[in-house]
C-alpha cells in the first residue's frame, strides 16, 4: 500500500512539473509564452535597433490603459519590464543618460550645452558602425536652435555633442520606408505633441501605430529590435516607466528586473561590442528576453 501511494504521488509530482514547465514559467520569476527557440543568456547582435522615446508617463498610464492599445499590444507580444526606472527629474537628463551613460552633471531642461563625453554614436562609429537620430519636426541640423514648432532640444542628446558629425541628425521625415537602409542604431524622437509631452495619451499611441508598425512587423523577419521606452513618469514616487522590446528573438513576457536607461543602453553596447559609455559600465545587460532563433 505504502509503495502504490508512493508511485502515485510521484505521478502527481510529475504531472505538475510538466505542466509548469509547458505554461512557460521558470524559475527566475519570468512568465513567458512557449515558444520553439530556447532562451539564451547573453545579448544577440541585431541587424537594427530602433529605440523610440515617449515623454512623461508612468506604466500604469500606458500599459493596459483603454487609451493606449497600441502599446499595450506591443507589451503582450513582447518583453515587457515591469521594474523599470528613469534616472531622474526633469526630462533632459533622461536623454543624456540613455544616450552617453551620464547626466553630464544637468538638472534641468536648459539648452544648448555641449559635451565630449563618450556616447552610444560615438562608440557605434568606432566599431565600423553607424547612427542616426531621427527627430520630428526637427528643423535643418543646428545645434544651437533649442526649439522650433514642436521640436525640442532638449530631447535630441545627440546635439550636445560637437565631436559628433552633423549627419547623425535626421529629421523623422528622412526614417526609411525601407527599413534595410536604416542605421545599425536608430533613436526616434517624436514632436512635443507625439511624445504625449503636449498631448494626451491616445495621440502618441495613435502616432507610434502609425509610423512604427511596419517597422516591428519588418523587425520579427529580419534580425531587428524595437525598444520603446519613456523619459520620465508622470512626477509619481519612483519615477517608474513602460519599458518593451519587440522584434526579432525577442521572447515575449513580462519581466521583473529592475532596470534603468543605463541598463538599456549597456545593452545596444553588449549587442555590438561595444564599450561602456559612463554608468552603463556598472549595469549588466539585460540578457533574459532573448531566444537562440528567429521569434
Amino acid at each position: 500500500m505504502k509503495d502504490r501511494r508512493f508511485r502515485r504521488a510521484l505521478l502527481l509530482t510529475a504531472t505538475i512539473l510538466t505542466t509548469w514547465s509547458a505554461a512557460g514559467c521558470g524559475n527566475d520569476g519570468v512568465t513567458h509564452a512557449g515558444g520553439q527557440h530556447p532562451a539564451v543568456r547573453e545579448v544577440p547582435r541585431p541587424a537594427h535597433v530602433v529605440v523610440v522615446v515617449l515623454e512623461n508617463k508612468s506604466d500604469r498610464q500606458v500599459i493596459g490603459a483603454p487609451d493606449a492599445p497600441y502599446i499595450s499590444s506591443l507589451a503582450g507580444s513582447g518583453a515587457l519590464f515591469t521594474n523599470s526606472y528613469a534616472v531622474r527629474h526633469p526630462s533632459e537628463p533622461n536623454y543624456l543618460a540613455l544616450f552617453s551613460g551620464s547626466t553630464q552633471g544637468l538638472t534641468d531642461d536648459s539648452c544648448p550645452h555641449t559635451y565630449s563625453a563618450p556616447n552610444l554614436a560615438s562608440e557605434l562609429s568606432a566599431a565600423g558602425l553607424t547612427f542616426a537620430g531621427f527627430a520630428e519636426a526637427s528643423p535643418v541640423f543646428d545645434r544651437t536652435a533649442c526649439v522650433s514648432g514642436r521640436y525640442a532640444r532638449k530631447h535630441v542628446p545627440w546635439a550636445d555633442f560637437p565631436d559628433l558629425p552633423d549627419a547623425v541628425g535626421r529629421s523623422f521625415a528622412d526614417f526609411p520606408s525601407d527599413y534595410s537602409a536604416l542605421p545599425t542604431v536608430s533613436f526616434v524622437i517624436p514632436d512635443m505633441c507625439d511624445d504625449m509631452h503636449n498631448c494626451p495619451v491616445k495621440t502618441g499611441d495613435s502616432w507610434l501605430r502609425s509610423n512604427l508598425d511596419g517597422y516591428v512587423r519588418w523587425a520579427s523577419t529580419h534580425d531587428s529590435v524595437l525598444i520603446v521606452t519613456f523619459d520620465e513618469n508622470d512626477g509619481s514616487p519612483g519615477n517608474k516607466i513602460a519599458t518593451i522590446f519587440a522584434g526579432a528573438r525577442v521572447k515575449p513576457g513580462r519581466y521583473p528586473e529592475k532596470i534603468d536607461h543605463y541598463s538599456v543602453l549597456r545593452t545596444i553596447e553588449d549587442a555590438y561590442g561595444l564599450s561602456h559609455a559612463g554608468a552603463s559600465a556598472a549595469r549588466s545587460p539585460i540578457t533574459d528576453v532573448w531566444t537562440a532563433g528567429p521569434s
